[in-house]
């Protein structure tokens, strides 16, 4: 007989609650111990306390391998009328008598009659188990996530989303690490909305267009920031127009031109005056001065109906020039759409203020559409669920790769389900503000899945295969290869403590199997994406690892963080557009093209709740789920975060001398995961 103390920490969340439920059992290289309850005398598992239990094992088991965790103790029948609390275990230490403490991280919630198998959080070589008791258990284990974590068909071309049509059907470890009783960010926004008073309602009503600006104002002062109250001053200011394609929601379009598309036919002519005396638009070409923000994603879309009313969408191509010395990036012609001809006129500074400012705010309007869908939706959310998915069926709990990529899908199955359930849904808020409806949104996300690559995903390639090395005053790009760096580092570092070699990789089978099911179940076996299906060398793994942490975290919050700020002013990101794009000049009815102030007001709920930041907020870096539990990785991420500290500070630095501070790459705003 041994004596053993098993020392167990309860969270410290809502609804985390058990009443002698609990029970282990002991697997060891001898064999494995009948289920031995744990109960001391009074009420235990209390929320957010280590507790100590002890118990005695009759049979040697041999050298400790694996803790069962049993919700629910086994006697009781599975047929009982009973509910069994839920209750959420962090971690268990196993102190034996005669071996040093092993540590078992947990950090999972446990409800009805469950059991969990849980292994030494220090155990290193996990892809060579020479144990069958533990290959066994490796082999249960994933074939029981597989069953319960399921891929799904949202719709056609789309990367496929867990198997969970509601909050109800998730798995409660996907609702939330957390706290259980969490209201949807739309939610909260119509919570609010609704206390603005009847004057807010009724703006919510109006079916019809804008009467004058001072109505907008009326919306405007209602909630604002101090970066929304920039560009409600600076809006029409070209430079402005232009800088938002660097270091607004959507600086992943703007590209060098070395030559003009032959669908988009600028002169010499139209642009000389505005590139400066003594030069040409060949030559500032041939320099890469010239840069083009194509909208060329939405040719061709079908727009939907807003309270019957069709709405209209356009594809535009910007050219933007900007002097060698290091001036400002300015707009120096706008075409509409995609097809050149009379009735597609190119828009140039020097026509009237109306028409150019209505050229404008087209293209801010496609830069809404574009960015919502693929920049964000498609590239952060719906691709930081495959990557999670992925990991909870191939991967073991106690796997490296797991333990480094499962702080940075918290929330993410949530927030996503909720926008399919909620945004998504017919007459929801997607097809009450935009000009594409929920159907033609779900289908400018195929198309941006057709053009995604591996390249595009890792900041590094992207910039390069854009050419923007040269553009001054590009924060977006500097801020994130800082992240960028510090986060292959960091994986980096981790890699190395558990693959000693480049073979250690290839061999690993749980690895490969994860890589082979991102590739065929979200981005749809497309070799042309350049997705890998299969990791070689370490190097690969490291790549692959800080593309998906960089989008899951830095990406999402540089393309999220700032809806609200640069949409709060309603003119300058247009949701929809409710006259058609103008064929010809000198005819702008700016104010009858914007959307209905009822599309506008639904618009704003939206970013208004994407905007919350009354929640469970856990920053990059930062991780209070200890799955790490040796020295080594403990010393990474200590690392890791110093170099957060160090880039946050140079960028506030910064940021002193910016009119407009670039704060949504700065680590202080940047959460672990795609949580919002």
């Amino acid at each position: 007989m041994a004596i053993y103390i098993v020392k167990v920490s309860t969270g410290s969340f809502l609804g985390v609650v058990s009443w002698d439920n609990i029970s282990v059992s002991l697997v060891g290289t001898e064999g494995e111990s009948l289920p031995l309850k744990l109960g001391n005398f009074g009420k235990d598992f209390n929320q957010g306390v280590e507790e100590d239990f002890e118990v005695k094992i009759l049979q040697d088991v041999g050298s400790e391998l694996l803790l069962q965790i049993h919700n629910a103790y086994p006697e009781q029948p599975k047929s009982s009328s009973l509910n069994p609390d839920a209750w959420f275990c962090q971690e268990l230490q196993l102190i034996s008598p005669k071996n040093p403490p092993l540590h078992f991280p947990c950090y999972q919630w446990l409800e009805g009659t469950e059991s969990l198998v849980i292994r030494d959080g220090a155990a290193k070589v996990i892809w060579a188990e020479s144990s069958p008791i533990l290959l066994e258990q490796r082999h249960l284990e994933l074939k029981r996530r597989q069953q319960k974590y399921r891929w799904n068909e949202y719709f056609p071309g789309l990367p496929h989303c867990l198997d969970a049509k509601n909050l109800k059907e998730l798995d409660p470890n996907l609702r939330s690490s957390t706290n259980k009783n969490v209201l949807s960010p739309p939610s909260a926004g119509l919570s609010f909305c609704r206390q603005m008073g009847l004057k807010m309602k009724r703006m919510l009503d109006r079916k019809g267009p804008w009467e004058s600006m001072d109505e907008i104002c009326e919306i405007f002062a209602f909630l604002k920031s101090e970066v929304s109250e920039y560009v409600a001053e600076y809006w029409q200011d070209d430079e402005f127009f232009a800088s938002q394609f660097l270091n607004g929601l959507n600086p992943v379009l703007i590209q060098c031109c070395h030559s003009l598309p032959d669908n988009f036919p600028v002169t010499n002519n139209m642009v000389a005056p505005l590139l400066g005396p003594g030069t040409s638009l060949q030559e500032e070409l041939e320099k890469g001065s010239l840069y083009l923000v194509n909208h060329s994603l939405l040719s061709g879309l079908s727009p939907g109906l807003i309270d019957g009313r069709p709405q209209y969408v356009a594809a535009p191509m910007t050219l933007l020039h900007q002097k060698p010395d290091g001036g400002p990036l300015l707009p120096i012609a706008i075409q509409l759409n995609q097809t050149p001809g009379p009735n597609n006129p190119i828009f140039l500074p020097s026509d009237s203020e109306e028409d150019w400012l209505l050229a404008k705010t087209w293209v801010r309007n496609s830069e809404f559409l574009v960015h919502e869908m693929v920049t964000h939706l498609l590239c952060t959310h719906f691709i930081s669920e495959v990557f999670a998915i992925a990991t909870m069926r191939q991967l073991p709990m106690c796997h490296p790769v797991f333990k480094l990529l499962i702080p940075h899908f918290h929330f993410t199955f949530h927030i996503n389900t909720i926008g399919r359930m909620d945004l998504f849904k017919p007459g929801g808020l997607i097809d009450k503000s935009t000009a594409l409806g929920h159907v033609g949104c779900l289908e400018l996300v195929a198309r941006g899945m057709k053009m995604l690559t591996y390249r595009s995903l890792c900041l590094p390639h992207n910039l390069a295969d854009r050419e923007v090395q040269g553009l001054a005053n590009y924060h977006y790009r500097d801020d994130g290869l800082q992240i960028w760096d510090a986060v292959e580092r960091f994986v980096s570092n981790i890699i190395d403590i558990y693959y000693p070699e480049d073979r250690s990789v290839f061999q690993d089978s749980e690895l490969q199997s994860w890589v082979q099911e991102i590739f065929v179940e979200g981005f749809l076996g497309q070799e042309c994406s350049g997705i890998p299906t299969c990791l070689e060398t370490l190097q690969d793994l490291v790549q692959f690892l800080t593309m998906i942490i960089f989008n899951s975290s830095a990406q999402h919050a540089a393309v999220n963080s700032g809806q609200f700020d640069f949409s709060a002013w309603v003119p300058n990101i247009p949701t929809s557009m409710r006259l058609p794009p103008p064929i010809t000049k000198g005819t702008a009815d700016f104010l009858g093209s914007l959307g209905d102030v009822s599309t506008a007001c639904h618009a704003l709920i939206l970013f208004w709740g994407v905007s919350d930041q009354d929640r469970d907020m856990r920053l990059l870096g930062t991780y209070p789920e200890v799955h790490f539990t040796e020295e080594a990785p403990k010393q990474s991420i200590a690392a890791f975060q110093s170099r957060l500290v160090q880039i946050s500070q140079d960028i506030q630095e910064r940021n002193k001398g910016l009119d407009l501070p670039y704060t949504y790459l700065d680590p202080l705003h940047i959460e672990n995961s795609v949580a919002i």
